[in-house]
């Protein structure tokens, strides 16, 4: 890959990981909840597991999605479907400590799988692989996609996870949390009710 396309995969995968979105909201909630350190597997999911995800996709997984409308209506409502539970439980969740709380956050397995439903990385795996990628597959690109994506994709990941820590001081009680949490899960809701009545993740 030349250098000038490296910068610009860098650059433009800077913008794309750090701006909010559901992978990132649901780190500052869990930064905040349960710290960063007890956050790492989720953060690993997140990373490694759109890296995988674009892997994938840029050796021709996606074409299947393109070639068959129908599967990819599916997929855009059970992703829908999933972010909306996912916003549910983060408006939710309690303090550590209060009853019914949960004890421990996201899985690695839980948020890898997640990549695979989630619009947003969908739309960036079409916009990587079509801006990237010859007329042919090949590894070496897509590995390059792949790596240069789980490196800024974990500097957001511990980012956003850092940040919700870093909020603890000023959430220590219940309510704050709550607030803070109603907010992340209602942020996404408003995206995902966006992209579905646009039509964005189509």
């Amino acid at each position: 890959m030349p250098i000038d396309s490296l910068i610009a995969l860098f650059g433009i995968l800077l913008a794309a990981t750090w701006t909010p979105g559901p992978n990132n909201l649901m780190l500052a909630s869990s930064g905040a909840t349960f710290g960063l350190r007890a956050t790492v597997p989720h953060i690993a999911g997140v990373f490694i597991g759109f890296g995988f995800m674009l892997f994938i996709v840029a050796l021709g997984f996606g074409e299947v999605f393109e070639r068959l409308p129908v599967l990819r209506g599916v997929l855009r409502w059970v992703g829908a479907a999933l972010l909306f539970w996912v916003a549910w439980r983060i408006a939710n969740t309690k303090a550590p400590g209060e009853p019914g709380a949960r004890t421990k956050p996201f899985t690695f397995i839980q948020t890898a799988a997640f990549q695979w439903v989630n619009p947003k990385g969908w739309a960036m795996c079409v916009a990587l692989v079509s801006h990237f990628m010859g007329g042919e597959s090949s590894i070496m690109i897509a590995g390059i996609l792949a790596g240069v994506s789980m490196i800024i994709g974990l500097t957001s990941a511990l980012g956003w996870a850092a940040f919700g820590e870093f909020l603890q001081r000023w959430l220590k009680s219940s309510r704050h949390l709550k607030v803070f949490n109603m907010s992340m899960g209602g942020v996404i809701v408003v995206g995902v009710t966006f992209v579905l009545w646009s039509g964005l993740g189509t």
